[in-house]
C-alpha cells in the first residue's frame, strides 16, 4: 500500500471536518477511499483533501449532496451547476424579500391575523390586479367630474413593480394599497379633481408640469431660508417672503386667465386667497405620500416632502391676507400706551428672568434629550431657545440685530450661557432712555414686554418638561394676559404657526398655566 495514502483521521485534521462527516460523505460516494488496510480501514489519495474542501464549499452554498457528488466526481460541469444554483438562489431571494416586506409592513401597520393575510395577498398580486385596484380608486374618487389633466395624470401613473422588486418596493406597494382605502385620501383627490375641473385644464402638458415644479422649488427654497433665519410664519417679518413668492407665482396664473382684484397683475387679497386655496387643496400629506409611494414602487427619484414648507406658507398667507396686513395690525397695537409704567415692566421682566434662571440651573445634562411641550424641541433645544431670545432682544435694544438663529448658543455650560445672556439683556434694557426710545415703530418698553412673554411661556415649557412647579411669577403672568390676547388673539392657530389652538385650563390652573393653555399648550 502506498505511503502517500491518508487515513480518515489525517483527512479530518487537514480539512477541519469531523471524522463522522467524512465517513458519511465517503459512504455516499463524494470521496470514496482509494484502498483499505488488511484490517479494513479506509485509506484516501492526497487529492481527497481538495475534493472534501470543494464539497464543503458547495454545501455551504446550499447545493444538495447528490449534486455535490456529481460535481466532485466530475459527472457534472461545475460552471453549469453554479449557474443553475445561482438561478435557484435568485428565486429564493425574491421570495424571501417579499416575505420580509410583508413582515416589516405588518410590524408597522398591522394588528390582526387578517391584516397579515391581506398584506401577504397584496404582495403576490399581478401587475393587472395592482393596476385595477388603483384605477378603481381614482375613477371612484373623481366619478362625475369633467376630464382634466389631473385625472389623466393620476391614471397615467400605475404601480409598476419590476419582476425582481426590492423589499422596499414591496413595502411601498403594501402601504399604497392601505393608503388608498383611507377616506381622507379619497376626499383629497376629489378636492384636487374639482379644482382642476374649475380651472378647465384639459391637456396634460410636460411644460406645464415643469413650470409648476420650478415655482414649487422656488417657494420651498424661500420658505426654508426664512425658517433657517428664524422668521415665524405669523410675524410681520414673513410679509416680504410672501410678497416675493406671490410675485414669482402670479405671472403664470395671469397667463391662465386669472385677474387678481381686477387690477391686472397686482399682489392683493384675491391673489393671496387663490394661492392659499391652491396650497390647501394640494398640500395634503396623504396625497403627497401617494406620489412618494408611486415613485418608490416605480423606481423613480422621490422628492423630499414639502409639507412643512407648505404649512409655513399657508400660515403666512392667513396672517398676511393682503400686503402689510400683519404689520398694520401690530402698528395699531404699538400705538397704544403702556398699561403700567415702563419701569414696572422692566422690573417684572427681571423677576421672570430670575425664576427662569433657577429652572435652567435645575436641569442636569442627562435630561437634555427629554421631550418638551414645544413640538419637536427636546430640553436642550428649548434651553438654546431661551438663550437665543435673550441674545436677540438684547441685540435689538443695542441696534445690532443678530442673524445666527441656527447656531448653537448653549455651549458646554447651559447655566452659564443663560445667566450671561440674561444679565446682558437686563444691562441693555436698563440703559438710560432705552424704555422710551423708539425701535422702528416700537418703543423700548415693548421689547421688554415681548421678552417677558417669551420667558414666561418657554419657562413654563421647561418647568413642565423637567417636572418642576409651573407657577412662574403669578402676578406678572396674570397682568400680561390681556397683552398676549391682544397681540396673538387673531393669529391663525394652524400647523406652521407659532401657536396651536387655545386649550382649556383646569380650575386650579396657575396664571402661567392659563397663559400656556391660551397659546396652545396642553395643561393639566
Amino acid at each position: 500500500m502506498s505511503d502517500d495514502l491518508l487515513s480518515i483521521g489525517e483527512l479530518a485534521e487537514r480539512t477541519g471536518l469531523s471524522v463522522k462527516l467524512i465517513r458519511h460523505w465517503s459512504d455516499i460516494g463524494v470521496v470514496p477511499p482509494s484502498a483499505r488496510t488488511a484490517a479494513g480501514y479506509r485509506r484516501y489519495a492526497p487529492e481527497a483533501v481538495a475534493r472534501l474542501e470543494l464539497a464543503r464549499t458547495l454545501r455551504e452554498l446550499g447545493l444538495a449532496m447528490p449534486v455535490i457528488r456529481e460535481v466532485v466526481t466530475r459527472e457534472r460541469d461545475l460552471a453549469e451547476v453554479a449557474a443553475l444554483h445561482a438561478d435557484a438562489l435568485e428565486a429564493r431571494i425574491r421570495t424571501l424579500r417579499r416575505r420580509q416586506a410583508v413582515l416589516r409592513s405588518f410590524s408597522r401597520q398591522g394588528s390582526t391575523t387578517e391584516d397579515l393575510t391581506d398584506m401577504t395577498d397584496l404582495a403576490h398580486l399581478s401587475t393587472a390586479e395592482r393596476n385595477a385596484i388603483v384605477h378603481d380608486f381614482v375613477t371612484d374618487a373623481l366619478r362625475d367630474l369633467a376630464p382634466s389633466a389631473f385625472r389623466d395624470g393620476l391614471l397615467l401613473v400605475m404601480p409598476d413593480l419590476p419582476p425582481d422588486p426590492t423589499a422596499g418596493q414591496v413595502e411601498a406597494w403594501i402601504e399604497l394599497a392601505a393608503l388608498i382605502r383611507d377616506p381622507e385620501l379619497r376626499a383629497s383627490v376629489r378636492r384636487m379633481g374639482e379644482f382642476a375641473a374649475e380651472q378647465a385644464v384639459r391637456e396634460h402638458r410636460e411644460e406645464d408640469v415643469r413650470e409648476a415644479q420650478e415655482i414649487t422649488d422656488l417657494w420651498v427654497a424661500r420658505v426654508e431660508a426664512a425658517v433657517a433665519a428664524g422668521i415665524a410664519a405669523d410675524s410681520p417679518a414673513a410679509e416680504p417672503v410672501v410678497a416675493g413668492i406671490v410675485a414669482a407665482w402670479l405671472p403664470d396664473q395671469i397667463r391662465a386667465g386669472f385677474s387678481p382684484d381686477g387690477r391686472g397683475d397686482d399682489d392683493g387679497p384675491a391673489a393671496r386667497r387663490r394661492l392659499l386655496e391652491q396650497l390647501e387643496t394640494a398640500a395634503d400629506t396623504r396625497l403627497e405620500r401617494y406620489w412618494q409611494l408611486m415613485c418608490l414602487i416605480n423606481g423613480l427619484p422621490v422628492r423630499a416632502s414639502i409639507a412643512a414648507a407648505g404649512a409655513w406658507l399657508a400660515t403666512a398667507l392667513r396672517a398676511n391676507p393682503e400686503p402689510g396686513a400683519r404689520a398694520d395690525r401690530i402698528g395699531e397695537i404699538l400705538d397704544q400706551g403702556p398699561d403700567v409704567g415702563p419701569e414696572a415692566k422692566l422690573e417684572a421682566c427681571a423677576r421672570v428672568l430670575a425664576e427662569v434662571e433657577e429652572l435652567v440651573a435645575a436641569v442636569p445634562p442627562d435630561r437634555f434629550g427629554d421631550p418638551t411641550p414645544c413640538g419637536d424641541w427636546d430640553v436642550r433645544a428649548l434651553l438654546d431657545h431661551l438663550v437665543w431670545e435673550n441674545l436677540i432682544w438684547t441685540a435689538l435694544a443695542e441696534g445690532t440685530p443678530r442673524s445666527d438663529f441656527g447656531a448653537d448658543h448653549l455651549g458646554a455650560d447651559h447655566v452659564a450661557a443663560f445667566r450671561t445672556a440674561a444679565r446682558a439683556t437686563l444691562e441693555g434694557f436698563r440703559r438710560p432712555g432705552m424704555l422710551r426710545r423708539q425701535y422702528g415703530a416700537a418703543p423700548g418698553w415693548r421689547l421688554v414686554e415681548q421678552l417677558t412673554i417669551e420667558m414666561l411661556v418657554h419657562g413654563w415649557d421647561l418647568a413642565r418638561a423637567i417636572g418642576r412647579p409651573t407657577d412662574l411669577a403669578p402676578d406678572v403672568a396674570e397682568a400680561i394676559m390681556p397683552v398676549v390676547r391682544e397681540i396673538y388673539g387673531d393669529l391663525p392657530r394652524t400647523p406652521g404657526g407659532s401657536f396651536g389652538p387655545a386649550r382649556p385650563a383646569p380650575g386650579d390652573a396657575t396664571a402661567a398655566d392659563r397663559l400656556a393653555a391660551y397659546l396652545g399648550r396642553p395643561v393639566g
